[in-house]
């Protein structure tokens, strides 16, 4: 789940990106162009970017470590002597000035006033590799496919075990914000090592692209939660309709925000949905899970007591708004709010706009504590015990209480795991990049395991 504001370190690429902004004022003609990349020497690990030149004057930035892919720039100058672009929107005016020379691109990043040297040299940014990245040839069939939900179009990956079936199935279900249908996160594509997982194990999996991302039409922020049940509906519609999807066994696996949505559609009479995987699923009201993020993340950067007692005041009084249908309000109030910060602590317009919109109402004023007392199916929900954007302390207690009348729930949370399930001492995000495991195999046997005994393949 997303926090309160963009906490952005002096020197770092932040992931805000806002597409569709156009280039400069009228360089003098592009000389430089294609695709060019390097390093970002900042704090801590190097952060490599991609920028591609257009023969229009335009160009797009890649930070595969931040999943920031083809993001529009402005500003953009590509004269020999003086080559320059800016990311928009961003906390510190981040940026680029340099100029060719011979074969390369120098210069220096620029942020919040300070220059990190840049060299950029021809060539496409690689694609972060990680161990347990699925590679073809599959020992399954994988199709891309594409469904209705209302009047907007759904796009996602089937993957289906060799044979003619009837297979189990299940439904994929991303964490908070615009996610794609691997749930790409710092350079991690977790849902795919996921579905690959299942599928060898004799699972169909569905994975899907979130509204307005990828092949999926429709705008993220405008939607409510009963948007997005409804596109979880259609999602286990289309696996019912399938010849080789057993009907009665289409179960749903949520992550984050998605261990919301499962048992909101899992728990209608009507939804026939077999079982339910919650993977670091909160088990309280959204701005609560949103308040106790905001704590232990800053806590674990160092801020000051007054700072995390000043955000957690904050965030207290703005969801106190959303929660009484005073949206107008709330954007008032974190518009004050973020103007009242130090420049340099400012969140982007963007980041203030996003944070008053239906879908992120939704998020905040969500009781997921009804639904998950209607659970009357197999249900596993797990944690990990470092998480420290769904901490599992705060969330473990009440959702073994919600599940107790449920006659198959396993709850369970693993230690020195984060939100990822990733191993990691302290849980930060900040670190999720720096881990090249991406799920921690006892994770994905555990999971498997429950599956088989519960839900058998065959």
């Amino acid at each position: 789940m997303r926090t309160g504001r963009v906490v952005v370190s002096v020197l770092f690429v932040v992931a805000a990106l806002v597409a569709g902004c156009s280039s400069a004022d009228e360089p003098a003609g592009p000389v430089v162009q294609g695709s060019w990349h390097g390093d970002i020497q900042g704090p801590g690990q190097p952060i490599g970017i991609g920028v591609t030149f257009a023969e229009n004057g335009s160009a797009t930035i890649d930070i595969p470590i931040q999943s920031v892919r083809a993001a529009a720039l402005k500003d953009v100058r590509t004269e020999p002597d003086r080559i320059e672009f800016k990311i928009p929107d961003a906390p510190g005016e981040p940026g680029f000035q340099g100029k060719l020379d011979g074969e390369r691109i120098v210069g220096d990043w620029v942020q919040f006033g300070e220059k990190v040297p840049l060299t950029l040299e021809r060539g496409v940014i690689e694609r972060i590799a990680r161990p347990q990245d699925p590679t073809p040839p599959y020992p399954y069939r994988s199709e891309d496919v594409t469904y209705r939900s209302g009047d907007i179009t759904i796009a996602g990956t089937l993957t289906e075990p060799e044979g003619s079936g009837p297979f189990p199935a299940m439904l994929m279900i991303t964490g908070s914000g615009p996610q794609d249908r691997n749930e790409d996160l710092s350079g991690h594509r977790p849902f795919h090592v996921l579905a690959d997982t299942f599928t060898r194990a004799g699972y169909a999996v569905l994975r899907t692209d979130d509204r307005g991302v990828g092949g999926s039409t429709g705008v993220l922020d405008e939607a409510t939660y009963p948007d997005l049940a409804a596109d979880v509906a259609a999602g286990v519609a289309f696996l019912r309709g399938r010849p080789e999807i057993d009907p009665a066994r289409v179960g749903l696996f949520g992550h984050s925000e998605g261990g919301y949505l499962a048992p909101m559609v899992a728990a209608k009479p009507d939804s026939n949905i077999a079982f339910a995987v919650l993977m670091a699923g909160p088990a309280v009201l959204g701005a609560e899970v949103l308040i106790e993020q905001n704590k232990v993340v800053m806590a674990a950067a160092g801020a000051p007591q007054d700072k995390i007692d000043a955000q957690v005041r904050y965030l207290t009084e703005w969801s106190a708004l959303l929660r009484a249908g005073d949206t107008a309000g709330a954007k008032a109030y974190s518009q004050q709010r973020n103007d009242s910060l130090p420049e340099d602590e400012r969140a982007p317009q963007g980041a203030v706009d996003s944070l008053n919109t239906p879908y992120m109402s939704a998020l905040i004023t969500y009781d997921p504590k009804p639904a998950l007392e209607a659970m009357r199916i197999p249900v596993l929900a797990f944690f990990g015990g470092t998480d420290q954007q769904v901490i599992a302390t705060q969330n473990e207690p009440p959702m073994r209480a919600a599940l107790a009348a449920d006659p198959d729930a396993t709850v369970h949370t693993f230690p020195g795991l984060n939100h990822l399930m990733q191993p990691s001492a302290t849980g930060k995000p900040s670190e999720y990049s720096t881990i090249e495991t991406t799920i921690d195999p006892a994770v994905l046997t555990y999971v498997t395991d429950w599956l088989t005994q519960h839900i058998p393949p065959r």
